[in-house]
């Protein structure tokens, strides 16, 4: 099945669904009202996005350059960097890594690019053991389900049925409190820190000018995955870079307090592998840079702004489209939301994905949100233009819109009976206006025809 049409019928219902409306709806809602008690905390707000946005502008103009001053900034700290052009290609040279270094057992950390290239599933169909640590993503492992939203994992799951899960697989009690939840996956998860011989990390900024990663998180989890493992190896795409280390002192406070309110999350600095036998840390230090489509985006003129983009899911959270239909899988593309859309389309290809840009009002909410001022609706407006100017237009949508076209240029089919106005939008639009809506009823005189009544015919 095409993905648009997954999505079409997905998409129907989740909209039909009021438990799953009154379930995700209040969590992004309390989301949003976090980000705003979070903006209180800048003195000027305004002037941290400008900031931030030029300094990814920067990055994205001259992409190679720092590409490769991170390159050689890891290279001189003793570690390892890997190109991989798509996914099919990182995931082969991961395979490497582990029959290298005759890996037995895998710990991995939250991360979004693991998603997108299916890490996980691979591995395990080579027979590798892999352990998820973040306990969102543990708890979806369980289920066998995907990530729904980038901060919030589980989005889209009931409590019910996570502690049915909990429940049969590590025999946690059904009537477990959050709290308690937490505790018993941390008792399962934490010996597998200890004999570790590869964790697995994303990155939330590469650093240029150090050769260092920037990762932040909330449970501890990705510290520890490296911590004992003896190879760390991070999956990142080529977008994440910074210039320098001194930048963090932005982005964090922007990245933290749009994702969840907090001033300031926890967060570490990693810079290549150990030096000595007796230092803590890992012995070897690999950093896996994947491009699957961005330089697609990167050749745009005005979506590479996407590029930009700091993983916050503010957008999401303000998008009305995504609140009713829910999280990321939803969309039918490893990532949702706006950004999602605008960056999915351009990566993932027009041919199969152009609808992503269509399912949108163009409230430009998320564009107000976006800690980077990535110009969100815009783009997928831009997209929309691209999408048609490439002839990927479908010919019964082109005859669609040329009969539309005809119908209101022409003043006598506008002035023509109710009835039969009513009955010919309804075959215009048939199954694309939704079972669920009702179609509204066209008005018994056009304007023209009530103009001229008051008028007296002219």
């Amino acid at each position: 099945m095409h993905p648009q049409e997954k999505f079409i019928q997905e998409a129907e219902k989740r909209i039909a669904e009021k438990d799953f409306r009154q379930r995700v709806i209040p969590v992004l809602e309390k989301m949003e009202e976090n980000r705003k008690k979070g903006m209180l905390e800048f003195s000027n707000l305004e002037l941290a996005r400008q900031r931030a946005a030029y300094t990814k502008w920067k990055v994205n103009e001259n992409l190679d350059k720092y590409l490769v001053d991170f390159e050689g900034s890891v290279i001189r700290r003793g570690g390892k960097v890997v190109w991989a052009f798509d996914a099919q290609v990182a995931l082969a040279e991961i395979d490497q890594i582990i029959k290298r270094t005759n890996a037995k057992k895998i710990v991995k950390s939250m991360s979004g690019i693991c998603n997108e290239i299916g890490l996980v599933k691979h591995l395990r169909d080579k027979g590798n053991q892999i352990v998820e640590t973040d306990l969102a993503d543990y708890i979806l492992d369980l289920m066998g389900e995907k990530s729904d939203h980038p901060i919030i994992p589980t989005l889209d799951q009931k409590k019910d049925e996570i502690g049915k899960v909990l429940n049969q697989k590590i025999k946690s009690s059904l009537e477990a409190d959050n709290q308690e939840i937490a505790s018993d996956i941390r008792a399962e998860i934490r010996s597998n820190f200890f004999d570790a011989d590869i964790g697995i990390t994303g990155a939330n900024f590469l650093i240029a000018d150090t050769g260092s990663i920037a990762i932040t998180e909330n449970e501890g989890n990705a510290r520890l995955s490296f911590a004992f493992a003896k190879t760390h190896l991070v999956i990142s795409s080529i977008d994440k870079i910074i210039p320098t280390i001194n930048d963090l002192d932005l982005f964090f406070p922007l990245l933290s307090t749009h994702a969840t309110g907090q001033q300031l999350a926890t967060y570490n600095t990693i810079t290549g592998p150990g030096y000595r036998e007796d230092m803590e840390g890992p012995g070897e230090f690999i950093v896996i840079l994947l491009d699957n489509g961005r330089s697609n985006l990167l050749g745009t003129q005005d979506q590479r702004q996407a590029l930009s983009c700091i993983k916050c899911g503010a957008c999401s959270n303000v998008c009305p489209v995504f609140k009713l239909i829910g999280g990321d899988t939803s969309y039918q593309s490893y990532r949702g939301g706006p950004i999602g859309q605008v960056v999915g389309t351009l990566q993932e290809g027009f041919e199969d994905f152009q609808y992503l840009s269509n399912a949108s009002t163009n409230c430009g909410k998320c564009t107000d949100v976006c800690p980077v001022k990535i110009d969100l609706h815009n783009h997928l407006i831009r997209n929309r233009h691209d999408g048609v100017s490439q002839g990927f237009e479908k010919t019964g949508e082109k005859l669609a819109w040329y009969t539309w076209k005809k119908f209101m240029l022409s003043r006598k089919n506008l002035n023509r009976p109710a009835g039969i106005k009513n009955f010919t939008f309804k075959q215009f639009y048939k199954s694309a206006w939704g079972e669920q809506r009702e179609f509204p009823k066209i008005a018994e005189k056009s304007f023209n025809q009530l103009w001229r009544e008051k008028n007296g015919g002219n």
